[in-house]
């Protein structure tokens, strides 16, 4: 069977945009194949964390993984630093990447900003410990977003000259896992800006963990505008809203994409649904919706996180797991690169 990598970073206030942009899609992807996820605890470190928070963090990943169903029985739930093959054959692709391609990399501009002198050397090999995370496994596939393409394209360029630089056949060359369009979730204050953790008002989210109240709570409170609702007037000829009719009403349309995403049916049918109601109504609609979707979801996670001995032990079985698929394939990369092991 082919099998899946992907990692979540343990940064704490999971909210609506992970769970539709990545978490719902992996419970998806165990009945197609064998599924490794991650919580990639050496990536947080890039940038400052405190110790005990992230530790907490660590945990509330592992149980927001665990509370939407993924199966950690059938598959493989564990933290990045628990695995050493990690970090060993991330030094051996700092060996293969080439400081060129690093320079190519948007996210760590992005991220590393106008003070990149000030940035952590581990900030800026960053794709190549995450070519470690796919390949120190031989995956052969990886659920990807946007502001990931670019670093998996890496992760095949490191692979293929591996295999080049040693004239082998070892490390397969993932392929993206396309899930079909992207759910953009935007603030729920304000719909031209992206959902977000670091957001002041905790209103504009909604997160994992809230319960079934906060989550109607929220709904009811989302901004909107005096207008009905509009109707499949709006989208183009491939069934995509209009990004004119979008950029004029982001509140409304980040609600119908929620309830669309929620709902797991195309724009069209969401609006030929709700075309010319009141928000009142389709409020209640999405509060209904989301509340049986994620409400359960937030109180299995507060129950989780009240038993952080299952959630360790979850994590220790699963990095004992992975650590019995890497360690054979370390193993044969240090015989390829020519370490002596006595």
């Amino acid at each position: 069977m082919n099998r899946i990598f992907s990692g979540v970073q343990p940064t704490g206030n999971l909210h609506l945009g992970n769970y539709l942009g990545a978490i719902r899609n992996w419970v998806k992807l165990q009945d197609r194949f064998e599924c490794i996820y991650c919580i990639v605890d050496m990536h947080a470190i890039t940038v400052w964390q405190d110790p005990a928070q992230l530790r907490a963090q660590t945990r509330e990943v592992a149980a927001a993984f665990l509370a939407a169903g993924i199966d950690a029985d059938r598959h493989i739930v564990f933290n990045q630093s628990q695995v050493p093959a990690h970090a060993q054959l991330a030094w051996v692709f700092n060996c293969v990447a080439r400081i060129g391609w690093l320079n190519r990399m948007t996210q760590f501009k992005e991220k590393a900003g106008k003070d990149r002198e000030n940035a952590s050397a581990g900030l800026y090999v960053y794709p190549n410990l995450m070519a470690a995370d796919i390949l120190a496994y031989k995956a052969t596939h990886v659920p990807v977003g946007e502001d990931q393409k670019q670093h998996l394209e890496l992760a095949r360029d490191i692979a293929q000259k591996f295999n080049n630089d040693y004239e082998v056949d070892f490390f397969p060359l993932p392929e993206p896992q396309i899930l079909g369009t992207a759910t953009r979730v935007m603030s729920l204050r304000d719909g031209a800006k992206k959902m977000s953790k670091s957001d002041p008002s905790d209103y504009s989210r909604i997160n994992m963990t809230d319960d079934a109240d906060t989550v109607a709570l929220k709904i009811r409170k989302a901004k909107t505008d005096p207008n009905p609702l509009p109707g499949p007037e709006v989208l183009r000829a491939d069934g995509t809203v209009d990004p004119g009719a979008e950029s004029a009403r982001p509140e409304a349309f980040n609600l119908l994409g929620i309830y669309a995403a929620l709902a797991d049916k195309p724009a069209r049918a969401v609006l030929d649904e709700f075309a010319g109601q009141e928000f009142s109504a389709f409020k209640r609609a999405l509060t209904d919706l989301a509340v049986a979707t994620l409400g359960e979801m937030g109180g299995e996670m507060k129950r989780l996180l009240a038993e952080p001995g299952h959630v360790d032990s979850v994590l220790r079985q699963g990095a004992e797991r992975a650590r019995a698929i890497a360690g054979p394939i370390m193993a044969e990369v240090e015989d390829i690169v020519g370490y002596l092991r006595p």
